[in-house]
């Protein structure tokens, strides 16, 4: 008799597989596509905490099957670990990187208790990454529209290794398309980046939603990897089913740390969409980049690959914790002064 034994664990970081999703959708009409038609999707509905959690993970122990085999009738033996993975950056006053601090240079508060034990913490650089790039296809960035594909482009040739980093295209005007699944190859990527035709209305929050549930909260990977999701836009929503915090509420279900572009450029009147970019990359632990003039946009690319290769990764148990699906603050600040750490608000722990 076949025993498959899994091990849950509760750090976002180390998602390798997921609880059963609920797909609902909210019913909408139809509307133009951003590119050629490879994979449509329907604008979401929220999911509720116990149908879209990122917090169980499921990590099989024991040796693969042969392919191709099944055994739907195994047993399953399942122990619960209370471990919270995060990943974070520090920057002194004048915004670089600092990247030879030791766990012991750090203050660790869960849920406003300290932590019970710090199990592993290291200076993240080559840790594997999965991201996924948000690009506006609406009609409001039109003018702008090629260079700004030309800029990902390269922030993709420049940023994913083969055979250890992969990405996801998708393109949203009214409605969120994947152009190009998960890839190593920048080649597809670049295809999918390409294909991407602006036209139609704008539903930001559904893309956003759509991309954490769907990709990559569904994703497993075989190791502790680092979760992205770069958003090119100018951040105005006129058709999304979803509000701003829905969307966000799933991006901290799935440990995405957010990184926001504005296409607004500067006097464009774009203020009120660069809040709202702002919100959303401040909120995952992100940062949020407003250019002002077209070609700064490739500076920000530069500089989101820069942070993604300048980031720390830690391990611990927290205090008092318990598997009820309510929303855990996480708060991790620099003994040293002067110093800023970012990173996610928080998280979601498990359903009993």
């Amino acid at each position: 008799m076949k025993v498959r034994v899994i091990l849950l664990l509760t750090g976002a970081a180390f998602l390798l597989a997921t609880a059963a999703h609920t797909q609902n959708t909210a019913a909408a009409d139809p509307h133009s596509s951003p590119s050629a038609p490879q994979q449509k999707t329907e604008s979401p509905t929220p999911a509720s905490p116990q149908t879209a959690t990122d917090q169980p993970q499921a990590q099989p122990q024991s040796p693969p099957a042969a392919a191709g085999s099944t055994d739907d009738n195994a047993p399953t033996i399942v122990k619960r670990v209370d471990e919270v993975n995060v990943v974070f950056t520090v920057t002194d006053k004048h915004g670089r990187y600092i990247k030879d601090l030791k766990r012991n240079d750090f203050k660790i508060v869960d849920d406003s208790r300290p932590v019970l034990e710090i199990r592993s913490f290291r200076s993240e650089t080559d840790l594997p990454l999965e991201a996924g790039l948000l690009i506006d296809a609406s009609n409001s960035i039109r003018d702008r529209f090629k260079f700004e594909q030309e800029a990902a482009i390269e922030f993709l040739n420049q940023t994913l290794r083969r055979k250890y980093d992969r990405a996801f295209v998708v393109g949203f005007d009214a409605t969120p398309e994947v152009t190009q699944d998960f890839t190593d190859s920048t080649e597809a990527l670049s295809v999918g980046i390409r294909a991407l035709r602006p036209g139609g209305g704008t539903a930001l929050f559904d893309a956003l939603y759509f991309a954490c549930r769907d990709k990559l909260l569904k994703s497993s990977p075989n190791g502790a990897v680092r979760r992205a999701i770069i958003l090119l836009s100018d951040g105005d929503d006129n058709q999304s089913h979803v509000t701003r915090e829905e969307a966000i509420d799933m991006a901290e279900r799935a440990a995405v740390v957010v990184y926001t572009i504005s296409t607004n450029l500067m006097g464009s009147g774009g203020r009120h969409g660069d809040k709202i970019l702002e919100r959303i990359a401040e909120a995952t632990g992100g940062r949020s980049y407003v250019p002002f003039q077209l070609t700064e946009v490739a500076n920000a690319f530069a500089s989101i690959q820069e942070e993604l290769r300048s980031q720390y990764a830690i391990s611990y148990k927290p205090a008092d914790f318990r598997p009820d699906g309510r929303f855990r603050t996480i708060e991790i600040a620099a003994k040293q002064k002067g110093l800023q750490v970012r990173c996610r608000r928080g998280y979601y722990a498990p359903v009993q």
